[in-house]
């Protein structure tokens, strides 16, 4: 039996079912790090947000400040994602605590489902740790992230989290994108049979979206759709970085384009 989502209702603390998220067909999730990114991607007609911080290392847990702005802001349902660092997906137990206990705290604020996943050290679903999360989380709806595409055998792991719950999957097919993890995405959706949703996501855009949902046959997809936004800042200290060298600029941001996700939504519509 199909589980509806829920949402809390922040006046009285009670959980309330949140509007249906598919539309025309497919439903688009646009993961954001920022209230300006979670706005443009409610109106450029995402059907569903994945909040985060830190998607230079694809994502971690967000502040419950940043969710409680968000939520306040769309209307779309939220999910947010439960990761307490960057890296590998083997967790220590006092790191599972913070997942608890974020957990808690996100369905506290008004989250309307979680995204989390968690690995042993041989590659395989941590089946122990994701059915505690799992009854940490209910009956918000979760999605098991993409710890799936560093899996040993994804088709194993697939019939696992069947078996434990989760709603959907993200992957990028075990592979560098969703493009070149294609093939897998397919099989997947086919061993899946509707039962758990396979969402397809990692470097897709308005190129190459549409062979990816002809060549997957899912209705769900993620994305950043992300563009470049330079800095108000007029006077700039450009000898002091504040993170890795590596990192973006101070003066530069990525924020989710409105554009970008009109387009993306406009592909989707006309193919599905």
């Amino acid at each position: 039996m199909k589980r509806r989502a829920v949402s809390r209702d922040s006046r009285q603390g009670t959980l309330v079912p949140v509007q249906p998220e598919m539309t025309g067909g497919f439903l688009m999730e646009i993961c954001v790090d920022s209230v300006e990114s979670a706005i443009n991607a409610e109106r450029g007609g995402a059907g569903r947000i994945e909040l985060c911080s830190g998607l230079l290392e694809g994502g971690t847990t967000p502040s419950m400040g940043m969710l409680q702005v968000v939520k306040q802001c769309v209307q779309i349902p939220v999910f947010v994602m439960i990761r307490p660092r960057g890296g590998d997906f083997l967790y220590s137990d006092r790191e599972v605590e913070v997942m608890k206990a974020d957990i808690r705290l996100a369905k506290l604020y008004g989250a309307d489902g979680l995204a989390l996943g968690a690995l042993t050290e041989d590659g395989h679903v941590d089946t122990e740790l994701c059915m505690a999360l799992l009854s940490t989380c209910r009956p918000l709806p979760v999605t098991f992230h993409r710890a799936f595409d560093m899996v040993q055998n994804p088709e194993v792991a697939l019939e696992t989290l069947l078996t434990l719950g989760f709603d959907r999957v993200l992957t990028s097919g075990c592979d560098s994108s969703a493009l070149e993890g294609l093939p897998m995405i397919k099989q997947l959706v086919e061993q899946a049979k509707g039962k758990i949703v396979i969402m397809p996501g990692g470097g897709i855009t308005e190129r190459n979206l549409q062979r990816i949902l002809e060549g997957s046959g899912a209705t769900e997809f993620h994305c950043s759709a992300r563009s470049a936004k330079d800095s108000g800042m007029k006077f700039r200290n450009t000898s002091v970085a504040m993170g890795a060298s590596l990192s973006n600029s101070e003066y530069s941001s990525k924020v989710t384009d409105v554009t970008k996700v009109r387009t993306l939504c406009a592909i989707a519509k006309s193919f599905l």
